[in-house]
């Protein structure tokens, strides 16, 4: 399988935080879309976006929420969004695209956390893979006029180094026949926004919409990652036996500015100009590692897997994504 995964020699690395990423850029006069702004790696984004110039439109389940997080940062806005919610998302859509705005930067960046039992949305669907994957793929294709109207447009997924951990379920993606397993279920949606980001660009880059999968690492100071406990946190080497975060860039544990500058780099870098449909690692383009060691406490390769930017699949989970949104 030919494939774009080669690094190409950025200067950043797993180190660099949102701050090196965006010197010397001016994003005044860009619009910019965060799903999930107002907290953890989106919060950051927004913030460093917004810094540089960028107006940027937040969406949150919880509007009241995001806005007092994000209360007192110049030019940016909260617009509800649930991506369990199809009405919910046509609705964030239809009021950007009557707002007469292009869209020159989206960020797919909520995540539904991995819950013990499995979830379903009103539709039977698997919550992460639905939130994750579906809800981003129905939000993307409502904004696509704002995405063409800015003539020159980025769609970055955040997504996971998880990804090398399944394919997509193809024979049940949502867990119906048989035993959940919530990890499994993470993995599969991770990697589905790699897999949309590679056919998104070969479907749109002659559009000026260049389609990017970014892997921010693994950051313990997250609501994300706090959820699931600290002992947990522990057995993952993310916090040390007094609740202390573990900085470790690289090897992957990260601090929150550090852990989105891949995002932000995926959203702005010029070094991408001539680049789409690419999973980032560390602030570049990820080599193809099928090989990595087991995830340990002490080691989580990041690296994208075959699986994951496989051009069958990406066109298949596209289809079957536009089925899910018609049922």
């Amino acid at each position: 399988m030919t494939h774009k995964q080669h690094p190409i020699g950025t200067g950043f690395t797993a180190a660099s935080t949102v701050d090196d990423i965006l010197a010397g850029i001016d994003l005044t006069g860009k619009n910019v879309v965060v799903t999930g702004g107002h907290s953890g790696l989106g919060l950051v984004t927004t913030r460093a976006l917004a810094k540089a110039g960028a107006s940027v439109t937040v969406g949150s389940r919880d509007p009241d929420r995001a806005a007092a997080a994000v209360a007192g940062i110049e030019r940016v806005e909260v617009s509800q969004l649930d991506l369990l919610d199809p009405t919910s998302i046509a609705a964030f859509a239809t009021r950007y695209i009557d707002s007469g705005r292009p869209l020159d930067i989206l960020i797919n960046n909520a995540g539904f956390p991995a819950p013990a039992e499995v979830v379903r949305d009103a539709r039977g669907y698997e919550a992460q893979f639905a939130a994750n994957h579906l809800g981003h793929f129905q939000l993307t294709l409502g904004l696509l006029p704002a995405l063409r109207a800015a003539h020159g447009a980025r769609v970055v997924n955040t997504s996971s180094g998880a990804q090398r951990m399944s394919d997509i379920l193809w024979d049940d993606p949502h867990f119906t026949t048989g035993g959940y397993d919530p990890h499994l279920a993470y993995a599969q949606s991770k990697t589905a926004n790699v897999l949309f980001a590679v056919e998104l660009d070969r479907r749109w880059a002659a559009d000026g919409i260049r389609g990017y999968a970014a892997h921010p690492g693994v950051v313990a100071a997250t609501a994300f990652n706090r959820s699931v406990g600290e002992d947990a946190q522990r057995a993952m080497g993310l916090i040390d036996e007094s609740g202390r975060p573990i900085i470790d860039p690289d090897r992957g544990k990260k601090t929150p500015r550090q852990g989105a500058s891949t995002i932000v780099f995926a959203a702005t870098s010029p070094l991408l100009a001539e680049i789409g449909g690419v999973y980032l690692n560390n602030n570049d383009v990820s080599q193809l590692n099928d090989n990595q060691p087991p995830v340990t406490a002490q080691e989580a390769s990041g690296d994208i897997v075959s699986h994951s930017i496989d051009p069958q699949s990406a066109e298949r989970l596209w289809e079957l994504s536009e089925q899910l949104l018609k049922a």
